[in-house]
């Protein structure tokens, strides 16, 4: 750190949404040159924190002191006045619009995001390109670019790695590094304990929206801040728990694979992909970014047509033209971004019971004592933490994704297809939802799961398929699936002889 200067002070903030206290008395300091984590389970006022900072919220209690004098913002352009920028969890980009027009909403100058997104390992983006038709990763590059043309003093980024692959983590460490060394403050906001370690100066711990801790990073500190972001007791019982479910959810043997996919191809990325998925077995997919794990996850979920290939459910060949053909034939995704799945607006009783209407063959009453039995189950079993009338866009990032899975546990579905579900979630919740897939495993359902995190798939799998080119290069047990193995054959270094196997 280069200065002592205090840039931003937020003491003792409240903030509440009805009768949901998102924080009670949460405290912030951050230096001039300082790279500051703010940490804290998912539900424990991260988020809240950010969007109050920058006059997305207003607070209702306490104060915000940006260089010694006490400010309240009433809208985010007035942070941004102050020199207080937000790249927040979800992209602020309107969809229906160019990335250009998006740009000059945020009158920002076009050629300084360029220069950015060079920086950024993106120089060939097209700025007439609809921003519904970029990749997710591009549009999180586009956020942090837009927000650097800003010159703010203080750069807030919520879960900006979470999507991306390493060599363009790297490059976004790079430039919040650089932007330290100008007397630049970052607030980073990031489940990676290593990247924390790593890069930030000290952490600030968030629980059940209190500021619990204030203190330094380095390599070791990273299960000092687990027992503070869960309590003690809370993290030690989570880490038994991910370990028993685990042993618990053993594959069980099917003479009939639950889930076939032969020959598998779509546009330019999915080339040739086969693989078996049986019943009460959890298979891993590991891939770098544009791999074609996405198109293998559409065409299988039925969001876009394959080229080629087939889709066997249960011995039965299928051609899925719609998410609803996929569903009726027992599959159902689980996708990294909530947006895609939600009704923000409505209750999270209605989010979680919507599947099971799918039947409804003519209008009538609706079985709201079943209803109401099967989603109270879901939700306590996945520990979603708040009421089941409140309305989900009040709810933290993690409880919104077990929302999405307590949906499809609620129908009773056997063949899930689950894509980066923990993507932007805390250790702790990660931990739930792994010992939800081993235990629904064990029950005779059949998991795909994808995610971007290569140790995690040893953690909860019983095997992995790499993709590299839109091929599996390499199959594993559970037992050889270690980062470096993962890694390496997800970058492509695998012998001929191993991809032929």
């Amino acid at each position: 750190m280069t200065s002592t200067e205090i840039l931003i002070a937020a003491n003792n903030v409240a903030k509440r949404f009805d009768s949901l206290v998102a924080l009670q008395a949460a405290s912030l300091e951050v230096r001039a040159g300082e790279v500051h984590a703010l940490m804290g389970a998912n539900g424990a006022g991260k988020s809240t924190l950010v969007k109050v900072l920058t006059g997305v919220f207003p607070a209702d209690g306490g104060e915000i002191v940006i260089r010694g004098q006490a400010r309240r913002f009433r809208s985010p352009a007035e942070a941004r006045e102050a020199g207080i920028v937000s790249v927040y969890q979800d992209p602020a980009l309107v969809p229906d619009l160019t990335v250009a027009q998006n740009l000059r909403l945020a009158r920002v100058r076009p050629d300084t995001v360029r220069k950015w997104l060079v920086d950024l390992g993106t120089p060939e983006l097209d700025f007439s390109a609809f921003v519904r038709d970029l990749p997710y990763p591009v549009l999180r590059l586009i956020d942090l670019a837009r927000a650097l043309a800003s010159d703010p003093s203080i750069l807030l980024v919520d879960e900006i790695t979470a999507a991306l692959p390493a060599d363009l983590s790297e490059r976004i460490f790079a430039v919040v590094r650089r932007w330290r060394e100008r007397g630049r403050s970052v607030i980073f906001i990031s489940h990676r304990m290593t990247e924390v370690s790593a890069l930030c100066d000290r952490a600030t711990v968030l629980r059940d929206g209190i500021t619990v801790a204030v203190i330094e990073t380095a390599r070791g500190s990273e299960e000092r801040i687990v027992e503070l972001m869960l309590g003690r007791e809370v993290a030690h019982a989570a880490a038994a728990a991910t370990g028993t479910a685990r042993i618990a959810g053993k594959a069980l043997s099917s003479e009939t694979p639950a889930l076939e996919v032969r020959g598998l191809r779509c546009g330019r990325l999915l080339n040739d992909v086969s693989f078996a998925l049986r019943a009460g077995e959890v298979l891993g997919v590991a891939a770098l970014e544009g791999q074609g794990q996405e198109e293998l996850f559409d065409c299988i979920a039925g969001v876009r047509d394959r080229d080629g290939g087939e889709i066997v459910v249960r011995g039965r060949p299928q051609r899925f033209r719609h998410p609803a053909d996929a569903i009726r034939a027992g599959l159902v995704l689980v996708p990294a971004s909530r947006l895609q799945a939600m009704l923000p607006q409505r209750s999270i009783r209605e989010n979680v019971a919507l599947p099971t209407y799918r039947d409804l063959r003519h209008w009538g009453l609706i079985d709201m004592r079943g209803e109401r039995a099967r989603v109270e189950t879901a939700i306590r079993r996945l520990q979603i933490d708040t009421r089941a009338e409140s309305a989900l866009h009040h709810l933290s990032g993690g409880n919104q994704q077990k929302v999405m899975i307590a949906r499809w546990l609620a129908s009773e579905f056997k063949i899930l297809l689950c894509f980066d579900p923990t993507r932007g979630i805390d250790i702790g919740t990660k931990r739930q939802i792994y010992a939800l897939v081993r235990e629904l495993a064990a029950t005779g359902a059949a998991v795909l799961l994808f995610t971007s995190e290569l140790p995690e798939i040893p953690l909860a799998c019983d095997r992995a398929i790499v993709l590299f080119a839109g091929r599996v290069v390499q199959e594993m047990s559970a037992a050889d699936a270690d980062e470096a193995t993962l890694l390496r054959a997800s970058h492509g270094l695998v012998a001929q002889s191993e991809v032929d196997a």
